[in-house]
């Protein structure tokens, strides 16, 4: 009898083989590949979970609401924006508030005083009357046009005005020339270096308020000078007033913010300086107070110098 043909291979049974065998190791590995990724995926979902609540909460008003920054991947990047965009327009709101609150406060005080001036004038006002409600009038206007420009320097996106090529040295001097200041320029610095590009209106307005600024605190004597270095020009005005307290002089630029004591006998509403900063901060510079050596108040305008082609 001849011998039975036997099964090649290795022999054995194996499950794999059979379509019943082979659907339990892909239901098997699919069950351990979906255990492995749950954590990850759930992590994800929570994450964007908490993004979503944050944006939402952020929407209906509450502008304090700051999402969590975990990890280095796209959902973190997508939170750090949010964030720093959050952070951004609470800062607008708050200084819009601010802005509207101290500017109603100020806004009483002229419109008060023009209010009792024309009570008491009668029919015939003499002319120291109408000297008063004048200089009142011109105080108010003032105000208006400060208002103004601080909110539209306030939007970042908001228009300033033609970009040219703006010479310091003219400037100043003209500027200077309205108070009687002295202009030096620092030695050794090149005039070519004291071109910036900017808004010719608003580094105007820079520079007289820093002036007016020195007339008004100041003890008469007022000087600016004009220097460069690594690229930046600067504009520093001198005074020889009482100075400003170290732990003050950040805060001196902030809107409607003055020395104590010093609105009620130099006037000005406190917005000079602010404008200040923020027009230096806008032609890509910025704006300190320091010490005057022998007495008084420095204000430095630091601005970047036009490229030479």
């Amino acid at each position: 009898m001849a011998p039975r043909d036997r099964p090649t291979g290795t022999g054995g049974f194996a499950p794999w083989r059979t379509p019943f065998g082979l659907g339990w190791m892909i239901a098997l590995v699919g069950i351990a590949v979906a255990l492995g990724v749950y954590p990850i995926v759930r992590r994800l979902t929570q994450r964007l979970e908490s993004l979503q609540r944050g944006v939402q909460r952020w929407g209906e008003g509450d502008l304090s609401v700051r999402v969590t920054e975990e990890g280095q991947d796209e959902v973190a990047d997508l939170s750090k924006r949010f964030n720093a965009s959050a952070e951004r327009i609470e800062q607008l709101v708050r200084s819009h508030k601010s802005l509207l609150a101290n500017a109603s406060h100020e806004l009483r005080s002229p419109l008060t005083r023009i209010r009792m001036g024309l009570e008491l004038m009668g029919e015939r006002p003499s002319p120291k009357a109408r000297e008063e409600i004048s200089r009142n009038i011109g105080e108010l206007d003032q105000l208006i046009d400060e208002i103004l420009l601080a909110s539209r320097l306030d939007a970042s996106e908001a228009d300033m005005g033609t970009i040219e090529a703006v010479d310091l040295t003219g400037l100043a001097a003209e500027e200077c020339s309205q108070v009687n200041a002295e202009l030096d320029l620092v030695e050794g610095t090149d005039n070519a270096k004291l071109t910036v590009p900017g808004v010719s209106r608003l580094l105007r307005r820079a520079i007289r308020n820093l002036l007016e600024n020195a007339r008004r605190y100041g003890a008469g004597e007022i000087s600016v000078e004009l220097g460069s270095a690594n690229g930046f020009a600067t504009v520093r005005v001198n005074d020889r007033g009482p100075g400003v307290p170290a732990a003050l002089r950040e805060r001196i630029f902030e809107p409607f913010y003055r020395l104590p004591g010093a609105s009620e006998r130099n006037g000005g509403v406190g917005l000079g300086l602010a404008l200040v900063k923020s027009i230096a901060e806008r032609h890509g510079g910025s704006v300190r107070c320091e010490e005057r050596p022998g007495g008084g108040a420095s204000f430095v305008i630091r601005l970047p110098a036009a490229s030479r082609s």
